[in-house]
């Protein structure tokens, strides 16, 4: 048996489907437990993460877990997980890790989450992506009411990814010992600028879409009504002052699963009836 938690998330949901597709065992947390929103084939399990206790009946014969960083006290949770008799643990982390920033609050959350695993006795996995395509979503309002998207970091290139790939490589990690102590940093297969994905997105519309940049003090001013300002320093951080570099076109999703990561065609094709 597989545990799932974040069941319900970008790739938690895609990692639950692929699980359940090939027939194995597989458990989805969420915290209202919901069978409605899992594939058939998997079981609910109701639990939150920033209480380790109300995992346990959840973790009941569960030999992987597929883990969510940043909540509270990682270590109790891990001290459960270990408890029920887990075999190993894949922790969703991400790209910013390997610079150490512990002042970005992003970073620090994924360091602190890694090290609690690390320090957990557990055999683990890292997973590290950069920016997901779901990220696109962001401009659907938008898109609903006319055909300009204003964002920030027009000159940043990002070689975005599916979460679907996230899933498979976790898929993978979950059900195998040969991916064991690994850190597996991970990309989709094209680096885009904010408008190449702007110009494939309205080709696949069928609609003559602008992209136009927004300056650091509009974007900022924007972010702020939307999340804590230490998280919008945190992504300033990251893209105005360059901390990350997510722009490198990576070859893990295809070395673990032997097959290329989605492009942004793809993605974009399979979830065009968001910006409708």
């Amino acid at each position: 048996m597989i545990l799932v938690t974040g069941a319900t998330g970008n790739v938690g949901s895609a990692l639950v489907k692929q699980l359940a597709g090939a027939g194995g065992p597989v458990r989805g947390l969420s915290r209202g437990g919901d069978a409605s929103r899992l594939p058939p084939g998997a079981e609910a399990a109701a639990g939150d993460l920033n209480n380790p206790e109300s995992l346990i009946p959840a973790l009941s014969g569960v030999s992987a877990v597929f883990l969510l960083p940043g909540y509270e006290n990682m270590p109790a949770t891990l001290a459960e997980i270990r408890r029920a008799g887990a075999e190993r643990v894949v922790l969703l982390s991400g790209s910013s890790v390997g610079g150490g920033d512990l002042g970005n609050v992003i970073s620090r959350y994924m360091i602190e989450s890694e090290t609690a695993v690390r320090e957990s006795g557990l055999p683990w996995t890292f997973l590290r992506p950069g920016g997901f395509m779901t990220n696109t979503l962001q401009w659907a309002d938008q898109l609903r009411t006319g055909d300009v998207v204003r964002a920030p970091w027009a000159g940043v290139r990002i070689a975005n990814i599916d979460p679907w790939d996230i899933a498979a490589v976790a898929a993978a990690a979950l059900r195998s010992v040969e991916h064991e102590g690994r850190v597996y940093a991970l990309s989709g297969p094209e680096s885009l600028l904010p408008a190449d994905r702007v110009r494939i997105l309205g080709e696949v519309l069928g609609r003559e879409l602008r992209f136009e940049g927004q300056s650091d003090e509009e974007a900022r001013a924007e972010m702020s009504t939307q999340m804590p300002a230490e998280y919008v320093d945190a992504f300033f951080s990251f893209y105005s002052d360059g901390t990350i570099d997510e722009s490198r076109v990576l070859p893990t999703v295809e070395e673990v699963t032997g097959r290329e990561p989605r492009t942004f065609r793809q993605w974009a094709q399979a979830n065009a009836g968001a910006f409708a």
